[in-house]
């Protein structure tokens, strides 16, 4: 295709767009269901429309009154006295005083007055040619004497005898249209059949008009065309002399009712319009947004990119804003997930790494030694290797659980009054049995407040307890010979804060924040290799699971000569939400 004849890039990327729209899973079932809905309001219009039925109602009474009228004027000019009136002379004689002598009611219902065709037809031609209204004269046997569809001009009268005029096969489309029709207009309607000129009385009407009632029928015949048909008697002194039966044409009211229902499509076809673009736009603010969403979490899913963004609509008030939103906040947390896995299996090799490599050449060396003093050098090496590797498996493994732990158990209240209480006994009966151990340092715990006050959390008594005993062991660890751990705990509004004092040296300024660090520690009284560096980190990561905040201070005194503020110790403070 030549560049001058190539749509622009906006016009390709817009149909491009329209087209995803339009066959849009959602959006085709939004267009079907407002469609639905809309077809089926209008067929139901269509096919139980109250203008049909008063149409055919008001088409009946007006055939009925002009056949009345029509049959009165047949009966005046159209019928002959074949018989005559005579009079009788003996009659006459029995007469008795007062009595007259003339054509009695008995005489008028009996009398004979056959209808002359040929009379009949110039009245009728002159009747009927105005209208479309087909007009049948039968006599007193229901045999047909006068049809207007067969009539010429004149009066001259066509022969019953002749067949019907030979109609081509209709088309496909005059079949469609033929279809359509018997399916909205057939209903209940019985169908309408042409008879013979001898079998007059078959129609229902005609049989009920020669017994001296009108009578009207409603069928519908081959084409789906519905003939309305009245009959009344022609009568001439109360003496039925045929029926007068006049039917619409095939589709006088069918032209009528159509030109309704096209009316009612044009206003379906203009709703249907705005329902289509209300739909597509609809569909837009929907299928739209939700496309781009799960387009980004394939995204998120093949990892094509490092850190994928997803599409925020949180700016929308409704449930695809919230669902952004939603995404937006699982996608960070998972991303945050796996950065902080992959810190940590990286970390853990480190520090596998170091005792590993020093075990290692341990190990290759141990053959070469030659006296006993650097082989039992060499094997406590090795000793503290195996322990230092025990320690970090042991903590590393804890680590490794501890979320899906604390996503499995239940949460619960946990006292700390009491939690507190046990543990500070236990430390202290552990340092009364073993004088070795945390330097001989005392634990004391004070609660501020009353005794009736509650000093409760919701979460997991043991990994909080865990929390509290890391930093107890940490502080005793840091105290002198003989040093206290003050533990004091209170409520502060919604909140329980816990403060765990030490008579130490402190802590750095610079590693404040760096002491959470995993494998982070700072232990210059101790060997290298004697902690993990798990311990804080662990703690940190059960509390801010439960919601609450740790972090570590120091304590500080007045100020020296100096100027400087002599530091009495380290803190650590831990505020967990109260119930």
């Amino acid at each position: 295709m030549s560049r001058w004849l190539r749509p622009p890039v906006w016009m390709r990327r817009a149909g491009q767009y329209l087209f995803r729209l339009t066959f849009s899973s959602l959006t085709r079932r939004i267009l079907s269901l407002n469609l639905a809905g809309l077809i089926a309001l209008v067929a139901g219009v269509l096919y139980l429309s109250q203008f049909r039925a008063g149409l055919i109602d008001a088409q009946a009474q007006s055939l009925l009154v002009q056949g009345e009228i029509i049959a009165r004027a047949i009966a005046a000019t159209g019928t002959t006295d074949s018989n005559g009136i005579t009079i009788d002379p003996e009659r006459l004689l029995d007469l008795k005083p007062g009595e007259t002598y003339g054509p009695s009611e008995d005489i008028l219902s009996g009398l004979d007055f056959p209808i002359d065709p040929t009379r009949v037809a110039p009245v009728l031609r002159g009747l009927i040619s105005p209208t479309k209204t087909r007009a049948r004269i039968y006599d007193r046997d229901g045999v047909l004497l006068l049809d207007s569809r067969d009539q010429f001009a004149r009066g001259d009268v066509l022969r019953f005898d002749l067949p019907p005029p030979q109609q081509g096969k209709p088309g496909i489309a005059e079949r469609t249209m033929i279809a359509i029709r018997n399916w909205l207009n057939r209903g209940d309607l019985p169908p309408y059949r042409e008879l013979g000129p001898e079998n007059g009385k078959g129609y229902y009407e005609v049989a009920q008009s020669l017994a001296g009632q009108k009578a009207a029928a409603v069928r519908v015949n081959d084409r789906g065309e519905v003939i309305v048909s009245v009959a009344v008697p022609v009568q001439r002194f109360r003496a039925i002399n045929g029926s007068l039966m006049l039917s619409t044409q095939g589709d006088d009211i069918d032209q009528m009712v159509t030109a309704e229902r096209i009316a009612i499509l044009r206003v379906f076809g203009v709703a249907a319009a705005v329902m289509i673009v209300l739909s597509i736009l609809l569909a837009s603010t929907i299928a739209g947004p939700v496309s781009r969403l799960a387009d980004a979490a394939e995204h998120v899913r093949r990892r094509i990119k490092t850190r994928i963004e997803i599409p925020d609509f949180t700016r929308r008030r409704d449930e695809i804003g919230h669902l952004s939103g939603a995404l937006r906040e699982m996608t960070d947390s998972l991303y945050n997930r796996i950065e902080a896995i992959e810190r940590f299996a990286a970390d853990v090799a480190h520090e596998l790494k170091n005792p590993l490599t020093s075990l290692r050449s341990a190990v290759e060396t141990l053959p070469l030694a030659r006296t006993d003093a650097s082989r039992a050098r060499l094997l406590a090496v090795i000793e503290h290797d195996v322990r230092r590797l025990d320690r970090l498996i042991s903590d590393i493994s804890d680590a490794s659980r501890l979320d899906a732990e604390l996503q499995r158990q239940d949460v619960s209240p946990v006292d700390m009054r009491r939690l507190l209480t046990m543990l500070a006994t236990v430390s202290n009966e552990t340092k009364h049995n073993n004088h070795n151990h945390n330097n001989n340092v005392t634990v004391q715990v004070r609660f501020e407040g009353s005794n009736f006050d509650t000093f409760a959390v919701p979460g997991h008594d043991s990994r909080i307890g865990q929390v509290i005993s890391n930093l107890l062991s940490n502080a005793c660890s840091f105290s002198p010979e003989g040093g206290v751990v003050r533990v004091n705990c209170r409520r502060i509004r919604n909140e329980i804060e816990i403060i765990i004092d030490d008579e130490g040296s402190g802590i750095r300024s610079d590693a404040l924040e760096r002491i959470f660090e995993r494998f982070y520690t700072d232990r210059p009284h101790q060997g290298f290799g004697q902690n993990s560096g798990l311990g804080l980190s662990i703690s940190k990561q059960i509390v801010e699971a439960h919601g609450g905040k740790i972090w570590a201070e120091n304590r500080l005194g007045d100020a020296g000569p100096d100027g400087e503020a002599a530091v009495l110790g380290a803190r650590f403070v831990v505020r967990l939400p109260a119930i």
